[in-house]
């Protein structure tokens, strides 16, 4: 989409094929795409396996081989309720009409199946659609996603209707904020981002093991968060399959934090092989697949009277680790961002950095968390349209620092 009309339509059909192959205590692993044409196909994969079979002749032995068994059959369909090409461009026209509007429609069924030589044997199967759009107005912009696996015009409507809103805000005179500690709101999309980093070693055993996990005083039981916080993967949520490239099955709903209180890490064959752990099904980066923060009690209504004077951030961007020890997160603010005083906004912020550390941010620094929850899905469709995504509430913290 651009100035909210068709400039690119398109309809794709695409496979990807990946193989592993073990022997003598090597690995290996090839992919390529295929044509949809069995016979053809057939070829391919043949070719495919030759090149296999000479590549691993050449590698060395890797003393944490994972081997390749039967970790036996599941199947999980998540259907949708997906409209037809010419209804979603009525759809999205009409209700955006008037509107500079930019972005990209993609929707139909993903599907994973893993399938080995010891019998194993799993399929996903999920049908879902996402809107990821920005609306302009001159050098402004705000950014939104809609999606899910049925498209609703009211909830379409409502998101137009927020993201409209805050572009008007956004011509409202802009504030200087300088650096400090401000009690903060962080929408879904920006509560999003910070989910993310989590995949960055926070979770995982092998990072734990290595000293590079930033939760590791949390994982080691002398630091909590905040009673608020509860964390899983759940894979009920149809975001993403819950067996891994090996074919391990990970529980439907994994809880990692429990009212604050941790209860495990992601720990994948390879890393439990090593260092003699129990492994969860988790996959070979030990990242976040379909995590799940449990929402809490603030109505989206009184969002602005309990934040009352500080920050309200919309997006959050460039994040990373700025020390690993604290579990100390930096990033940069994006898009719609605002100054509130007395539970109204003021205008639009400049650009600030923050630099915080979760274990204050998402502990005694943590006020409410939002009752509503929306599923912020994986937009990424370099290669191939992606699974997985993450569902989160909004939530309102109490000095959180900036420092630039």
């Amino acid at each position: 989409w651009n100035q909210t009309r068709v400039r690119q339509n398109t309809s794709v059909q695409q496979y990807i094929f990946a193989l592993r192959m073990q022997n003598n205590g090597r690995t290996t692993e090839l992919s390529r795409t295929l044509t949809g044409d069995f016979n053809v196909d057939q070829k391919l994969v043949s070719e495919l396996l030759q090149s296999a079979r000479q590549e691993i002749r050449m590698l060395p032995i890797d003393p944490q081989q994972t081997e390749i068994k039967n970790n036996g059959e599941s199947h999980a369909e998540f259907r949708g309720h997906l409209l037809p090409a010419a209804s979603v461009i009525r759809s999205v026209a009409e209700m955006a009409e008037g509107q500079d509007l930019a972005g990209l429609y993609a929707g139909g069924p993903v599907i994973s199946a893993n399938r080995n030589s010891k019998g194993q044997d799993h399929w996903f199967a999920t049908e879902s659609f996402f809107m990821d759009y920005s609306l302009y107005n001159g050098k402004n912009a705000v950014k939104g996603v809609y999606a899910g696996p049925e498209w609703k015009a009211k909830e379409w409507e409502e998101h137009l209707h927020r993201s409209k809103t805050q572009l008007n805000l956004l011509q409202r005179p802009l504030q200087n904020i300088k650096k400090g500690s401000y009690r903060t709101y962080f929408g879904p999309a920006a509560t999003s981002e910070l989910m993310s980093i989590l995949s960055w070693g926070a979770l995982s055993s092998a990072a734990w093991k290595q000293g590079q996990c930033p939760f590791r005083q949390l994982a080691e039981g002398t630091k909590k968060l905040s009673p608020l916080i509860t964390l899983q993967e759940n894979f009920q949520l149809g975001l993403a399959p819950s067996f891994n490239a090996l074919g391990e099955v990970s529980k439907n709903q994994v809880p990692l934090i429990e009212n604050g209180n941790f209860k495990q890490l992601l720990t994948s064959a390879r890393t439990a092989k090593e260092y003699k752990l129990q492994a969860n099904g988790a996959n070979e980066q030990e990242g976040l697949r379909s995590p799940e923060l449990k929402g809490g009690t603030l109505s989206e209504n009184d969002i602005l009277k309990e934040l009352g004077t500080g920050l309200y951030l919309s997006n959050l961007h460039y994040l990373s680790w700025s020390d690993l020890q604290s579990a100390r997160v930096t990033g940069m603010t994006r898009y719609a961002c605002f100054w509130v005083e007395d539970g109204e906004i003021v205008g639009p912020i400049k650009d600030l950095r923050f630099d915080e550390s979760l274990y204050e941010g998402w502990g005694s620094k943590l006020v409410a968390l939002t009752e509503k929850s929306e599923i912020d899905p994986s937009v990424m469709t370099y290669g191939a349209r992606g699974l997985g995504g993450k569902k989160c509430p909004g939530l309102i913290i109490d000095g959180w620092t900036f420092t630039l």
